[in-house]
């Protein structure tokens, strides 16, 4: 098992230095001048400041060698300079990176606690109405984008309702109940598709563990269905569901740029929307390490958790 675990960190190295140096060069194949965008459209655009600000961020190199320079930085905890306000980025993602993953996090339990029960439900009542209303919300909410469940929410409960507030953000530690209600929405909006998935997932897991012979024997036996279901069969179920779950975290992180832009969210993706229109190169490196990151470390969590759902899984040397 420590062979296993230390042979899957090393593989996280090479995976995220593949995101990085991907996300560096679309960065500057993004058409238009850097320099040009942090000295202002309204200013003079003397030639030779526009030199001086090239040499000072490196853009004056090329492309590989201004990546390995940032890399070296990185390794050290430095992440540079934003170019638009002149803030340590390092800084700025400690602020934003706890509202995106408090945001993450919410949307996360929503997901989780909406799809297992109802993937339960639907897989103990096959064929019959709860099992069909439970995948038809599915099937319609894959098909919903986050935005468009995002705006609907705004105008029912915002502007029609008014129950709940469509902008900003309150942190929880500061006033726990007006935060909470200011993460409900963004985080039902984020977390809607993977509720879906996982529901799906959930009953077709479920469905073919409730199939199999001891389950059958159980029933035999006398225990009660429910007892059948979430003391023996659920377990086994979670296994591929597990999966699912780890690989949501990758697509909610990616929501959120959508998401927290639509509420006025502070967070990572808002920062990452503002930054590429800002040809703040940077700052956007800064945002896909530290997501880059939480995507793996979730999914190197997930195999580990294979474990402990099924102590019979041993993972070879």
């Amino acid at each position: 098992m420590q062979r296993y675990i230390l042979r899957r960190l090393a593989q996280l190295v090479p995976t995220l230095l593949l995101i990085t140096m991907m996300v560096f060069a679309l960065m500057h194949a993004i058409p238009g001048d850097p320099a040009r965008m942090m000295v202002g459209a309204g200013d003079s655009l003397d030639e030779a400041q526009l030199a001086v600000v090239r040499r000072e961020y490196n853009l004056d190199r090329p492309v590989p060698v201004q990546y390995a320079i940032w890399l070296g930085r990185a390794l050290t905890g430095d992440l540079g300079r934003s170019s638009a306000n002149q803030r340590r980025v390092g800084e700025e993602l400690l602020l934003r990176a706890s509202v995106t993953f408090e945001l993450g996090l919410f949307a996360w339990l929503i997901a989780a606690a909406i799809a297992i029960p109802a993937g339960v439900i639907a897989a103990v009542h096959r064929g019959r109405m709860p099992d069909l209303v439970a995948t038809l919300v599915a099937v319609g909410a894959v098909a919903m984008p986050g935005f468009w469940v995002g705006i609907m929410l705004i105008l029912l409960f915002g502007v029609r309702l008014g129950w709940l507030p469509t902008q900003g953000y309150v942190p929880l530690g500061s006033n726990f109940g007006e935060g909470l209600r200011h993460m409900v929405l963004p985080a039902v909006a984020l977390g809607i598709t993977s509720a879906a998935l996982m529901m799906r997932q959930m009953r077709s897991a479920l469905l073919e563990v409730l199939s199999l012979d001891y389950i059958r024997t159980a029933r035999a036996k006398g225990l009660a269905k429910w007892s059948v279901v979430i003391g023996h069969a659920l377990r086994n179920a979670m296994l591929p569901v597990v999966t699912v779950m780890g690989l949501e975290v990758g697509r909610i992180f990616a929501g959120a740029v959508v998401i927290e832009t639509l509420f006025g969210v502070p967070g990572m993706g808002r920062l990452m929307v503002q930054a590429v229109f800002q040809h703040d190169f940077t700052v956007v490196q800064g945002c896909v390490l530290v997501m880059a990151s939480a995507v793996l470390a979730a999914n190197f969590v997930t195999d580990i958790m294979y474990t402990v759902l099924d102590p019979r899984i041993r993972y070879g040397g």
